[in-house]
Parts: structure tokens; C-alpha cells; sequence
């Protein structure tokens, strides 16, 4: 795909995510994909491939929201195969806490799918207000 397919992939994903479509996301995950919290915090790691993100970071991830979650690119800049999303997102989890997290998004896509994701977010929102996350490789 071209530089603008990338983005515009990207792009639609995310019209997707803002409606609430969270399985939108899943869909455009390569077989081998790879999901990146870089740094040293307790969902710092590499998820991969596909079924480890879908089951071991993504759904437990949703289970966590009382009426789901949607988020919003505010900005999406391509270069080839790589799409970078600054991005918003919005919910309330089931126990009755605003999570409204912002994020940067490094995707690398291969044949119009997401082939990696390395996510920057607030850290310490997310270990303040959601359920710890298993870690790569340990669910169930």
C-alpha cells in the first residue's frame, strides 16, 4: 500500500474507534502482529501474535468499561509504512471511574494491515484506574 492508503487505513480504524467500535481495531491486525507498551511499568511488554492481543490485552482491556470506550485521532501523520495517531479516549470503567486517556500511536502496517502497534499513553492513569493488566504471554 501507498504511503496515503496507510494513512487513510488508519483513518478509517479510527471513525470506527470514535463510534464505539472497538472490534474495528482487531479486524486490521495482521495473524503476526505485535502490540509495544515500551518502558518500565506493569503493562510495559510485547504482545503478540494476534490471539495474544485480542485475548490477552484488548478484550480484558474492554471488559474493564462500563459502557465501552472511544477514542478520537486528532492528528494522523504517515511516512510509508508507518502511521503515527495523537489520539483521545473516553470512558467510564465498571466501577464508576472517568478514564480519559490521550495517547500516541506508532503503527506499522504491511499489506493494508496492522502489522504493530507501539502505544504511548499516561501511565500513571492507567495504573490508578484500571484492574492490572496480565502480562504478556501469562493469560488465560
Amino acid at each position: 500500500m501507498s504511503t496515503l492508503g496507510n494513512k487513510e487505513l488508519i483513518r478509517a480504524v479510527f471513525e470506527q474507534l470514535a463510534r464505539g467500535n472497538a472490534r474495528a481495531l482487531g479486524e486490521a491486525l495482521s495473524d503476526d502482529c505485535r502490540w509495544i507498551f515500551p518502558g518500565n511499568w506493569s503493562w510495559a511488554g510485547v504482545w503478540e501474535p494476534k490471539t495474544a492481543v485480542l485475548q490477552g490485552l484488548l478484550r480484558p482491556l474492554m471488559t474493564q468499561f462500563a459502557d465501552g470506550y472511544r477514542m478520537e485521532a486528532d492528528l494522523v501523520l504517515a511516512d510509508e509504512d508507518r502511521v503515527i495517531v495523537q489520539a483521545r479516549g473516553y470512558g467510564t470503567t465498571t466501577r464508576g471511574e472517568s478514564y480519559h486517556q490521550t495517547y500516541c500511536f506508532l503503527f506499522r502496517i504491511a499489506d493494508a494491515r496492522i502489522t504493530e502497534v507501539i502505544e504511548h499513553c499516561d501511565t500513571a492513569l492507567v495504573e490508578r484506574v484500571l484492574e492490572p493488566m496480565l502480562g504478556p504471554g501469562e493469560y488465560a
